[in-house]
């Protein structure tokens, strides 16, 4: 009979946690929408902002390309035949880091109990990323395109010019750079209002 209750009790603890989860905002192609939606969002965006001077409108734009703003995004499974045999790497979350990267951040930062499922330490973790980025490879973090090759090749490939080789890495870039354009764009026009709500 305990472990009948037991079992209820971990069921019902995980069907109330995934029903905590945050859906993908209602309309993705917006900024402005997605901040109305979740303000809280815009809140770790600004924060992030200032700590690590990484303008909004290219960090939301980088994180739709990872995870279209899905928590819980991966990798999809690889199979063979019909086996699957695990995924093409360990990135995980909103910002579809990977196990070593993040790691690293976590030691780097201090900031030990992140989670990538949250959207402010996902938010905190592209900050960081872009400000090294800037750093070690002279990148600017208002470069969306060159911000976003650098966080899907890591620093050493930029350095090497792996992307050079990746004609659809470089279509997705400027995807993203297009995107960073729009939300800038649509950021100027409701920002004054999202902050007056946050200040």
């Amino acid at each position: 009979m305990f472990r009948k209750l037991q079992l209820f009790a971990m069921a019902s603890l995980a069907i109330t946690l995934s029903g905590c989860a945050t859906a993908p905002p209602d309309n993705p192609a917006n900024i402005c929408s997605i901040f109305e939606q979740y303000s809280d969002w815009h809140e770790a965006a600004e924060k992030n902002r200032e700590k690590w001077g990484a303008p909004v409108h290219v960090t939301m734009a980088m994180m739709y390309q990872e995870s279209s703003f899905r928590h819980d995004a991966r990798p999809p499974m690889r199979w063979f035949l019909f086996i699957p045999y695990g995924r093409a790497s360990s990135a995980y979350g909103y910002a579809q880091a990977k196990d070593e990267t993040w790691a690293d951040y976590q030691r780097e930062t201090g900031n030990g109990w992140a989670d990538r499922d949250d959207f402010d330490d996902a938010m905190d973790f592209m900050g960081w990323y872009m400000s090294k980025t800037s750093r070690l490879n002279g990148v600017s973090k208002w470069d969306a395109y060159g911000q976003y090759l650098n966080y899907h090749e890591g620093w050493g490939g930029y350095k090497r010019g792996s992307h050079q080789r990746k004609r659809w890495l470089l279509g997705v870039s400027r995807k993203v750079e297009a995107r960073a354009k729009r939300y800038s764009e649509q950021y100027w026009q409701c920002k004054d209002e999202l902050n007056k709500g946050w200040f």
